[in-house]
């Protein structure tokens, strides 16, 4: 099971870099909207070097930004061979159509993040297209009344049934709970937003028991 930094931000990744932990970056268009405005190619550049220099050249997802499949498939190609980066990935959006898109990426064999996932047969004809990644959205499927968790369990159990060489990604975390579970429902990644991954490694037990180890050392030393 693994860690994504969901963020564009090269500062977020950086701090999470610089902790070891991240097994890969997503970036949506949404969250490249945020930076300071510039060429999607341009920063996924910059990323691709911030992680080389941290000697971890980990998976990098970068989403498609046009609706029409045909300019689907070409921008990706633009971006694949642009990027020239191994570990890319390229986010497509689930869909009848879209579903041709990722065939022709895999027969070209460059992965596919499938993206905006809401359920599992969705999930599941990505897959069987030739997914490397599928993202199921936690939060928004919990949104439409379905149980978030179950999607996530359904989706797993089938993949291994069915022997698929494809990685659930959940993505959508609004809590940290939400990390918890998709990881005890069988997400191979959970991609959080960095505000989460301070609050990750907190806890008041854990507070409680340092300041006590630290003051009865003191007692101790002051003998």
């Amino acid at each position: 099971m693994k860690i994504f930094v969901d963020s564009a931000n090269l500062a977020e990744i950086e701090e999470a870099l610089a902790r070891g932990f991240v097994a890969g970056i997503t970036t949506n268009p949404s969250i490249l909207a945020r930076e300071e405005r510039t060429d999607v190619v341009e920063h996924a550049h910059r990323i691709i070097a911030l992680v080389r220099r941290y000697g971890r050249d980990v998976p990098l997802s970068v989403e498609v930004f046009v609706e029409d499949p045909a300019e689907m498939l070409d921008q990706a190609l633009k971006f694949a061979s642009s990027l020239a980066y191994p570990a890319l990935a390229i986010k497509v959006p689930v869909g009848w159509n879209e579903l041709k898109v990722i065939a022709e990426l895999r027969r070209r064999d460059i992965r596919v993040n499938c993206t905006c996932c809401m359920s599992f047969n969705q999930a599941y004809m990505a897959a069987l297209a030739g997914a490397s990644y599928v993202s199921l959205f936690y939060g928004r499927i919990r949104d439409t009344g379905y149980d978030a968790r179950l999607v996530v369990e359904q989706t797993a159990n089938a993949f291994r049934r069915a022997n698929l060489a494809c990685e659930i990604i959940v993505g959508s975390i609004r809590h940290i709970q939400d990390v918890n579970e998709a990881l005890s429902a069988g997400a191979d990644i959970v991609t959080v937003p960095p505000k989460f991954f301070p609050q990750m490694t907190e806890h008041p037990k854990t507070t409680e028991a340092v300041q006590q180890f630290l003051a009865d050392y003191r007692r101790w030393s002051e003998r």
